[in-house]
């Protein structure tokens, strides 16, 4: 019996609206068996991965790590869906024509000689994203799968993991006329996708042309993966792990994001709340490895909430001045940033939101260490702007824009 792996299906419209621009080529194949496909010989034959996945569907994520899904094979591109019913694959190569797949015991799947462009799987009635793709797309018919796609475009690479920490997904914003910088991003399933939570960042919109963006997945280890010491709240204790997870990206992301894009020009990294603070953490732990380190509404006073543990204002203090270019903003506000029980953050204005004091404290410090406004240090203050996704989304072409002038 055949079981479906953890990975989100996406149901949209109709994409048959969608206006490619690409003329359709109806060269299809309904099975293998192309005589003559002048695929290099060391390719795997269709029917041999439709077997090996047949008797074990984890063999989706070992099939995905090198080129991804559809799978090149001798017989052409291999489509596989896990699904029980009559689906069809539809897209720009078949001008959307729905083509049955070979549907058996909860396997679809079809051969396609040179498919480029959109598609979906179809029964007549849903349009299912391939939650599988290794390229893909949103559009307003929502996610939409790609294939052989040259131009923009968003690549995920499942699976990721380093000897400390758990698997995850990187999605990567790949632009369509190559890269010179690479700006490695957190809470990665939060970037892109317009679905998701107070509607996403919008990477994918503010980010300028020449820009690699990784985002890497968070984990329901999120708060111990991004925050560098120990702290306690309401009387738990959280975090810790923050060496960790910058050694993650350092020796495991930041390797296999160059193995398949390489890593010309500057290298950075960004991200907001908790992820603001382990973007700080890792350039700091790495010192001249990173370019640039962004902090959005940053978690700074993180250390001091219920413990006493050097915050990473107390950390930068103590390091003093670096190379990395930094960009630090909050939204919010306060009125009275002060550190009233004395333990080092000014934090106890109640009044304060969006980390406004904390931040303010983090700018002051870092130019009481010989940091330049507009040369190697980047404030911003968003009045009032809330701690969500959606101000960040509104502001992230800030961050952006500092990283490509560099």
């Amino acid at each position: 019996m055949l079981f479906l792996l953890a990975c989100t299906e996406v149901e949209d419209k109709d994409p048959r609206s969608r206006d490619s621009g690409r003329p359709p080529d109806n060269d299809t194949a309904a099975d293998s068996g192309h005589e003559d496909s002048g695929k290099p010989s060391d390719l795997p034959a269709a029917s041999e991965l439709v077997d090996e996945i047949r008797a074990d569907n984890a063999a989706m994520l070992h099939l995905s790590q090198d080129g991804g899904w559809p799978v090149e094979t001798q017989d052409g591109r291999l489509f596989v869906y896990l699904r029980d019913g009559d689906w069809s694959l539809s897209g720009e190569f078949n001008d959307w024509a729905e083509e049955p797949m070979n549907c058996r015991d909860g396997l679809c799947w079809l051969v396609v000689s040179d498919p480029s462009g959109g598609y979906k799987f179809t029964n007549g009635s849903a349009w299912i994203a391939d939650p599988w793709s290794r390229q893909y797309t949103y559009d307003d018919n929502g996610e939409m799968s790609l294939v052989n796609e040259a131009s923009t475009r968003l690549e995920r690479h499942f699976g990721v993991a380093g000897i400390y920490m758990g698997a995850r997904t990187l999605r990567v914003l790949v632009p369509g006329g190559g890269h010179d910088r690479t700006l490695f991003m957190h809470d990665g399933q939060n970037l892109f996708d317009p679905e998701a939570i107070w509607g996403g960042w919008h990477v994918q919109d503010s980010a300028p042309s020449g820009l690699l963006v990784v985002g890497i997945d968070n984990t329901d280890e999120r708060f111990e993966e991004y925050t560098h010491v120990p702290d306690q709240i309401d009387g738990d204790w959280y975090g810790g792990e923050g060496d960790e997870y910058a050694d993650f990206v350092q020796g495991t992301i930041r390797p296999f994001v160059a193995s398949h894009y390489g890593e010309p020009g500057p290298v950075g990294t960004l991200g907001s709340s908790l992820g603001g603070l382990i973007s700080l953490h890792i350039a700091g732990r790495y010192p001249g490895e990173y370019a640039f380190a962004g902090s959005m509404s940053g978690t700074l006073g993180w250390g001091s909430i219920g413990a006493d543990n050097d915050t990473m204002i107390q950390l930068y203090a103590a390091a003093g001045h670096r190379d990395t270019v930094l960009y630090i903003d909050s939204g919010g506000n306060g009125d009275t940033c002060a550190d009233k029980d004395g333990d080092g953050t000014n934090d106890d204005d109640l009044t304060a939101s969006d980390n406004y004091c904390e931040t303010i404290q983090m700018r002051d410090t870092l130019v009481g260490l010989g940091y330049e406004y507009e040369k190697d240090l980047f404030h911003w203050w968003e009045p009032g702007a809330e701690h969500d996704e959606m101000a960040w989304a509104a502001r992230v072409d800030l961050p952006l824009g500092v990283f490509v002038s560099l």
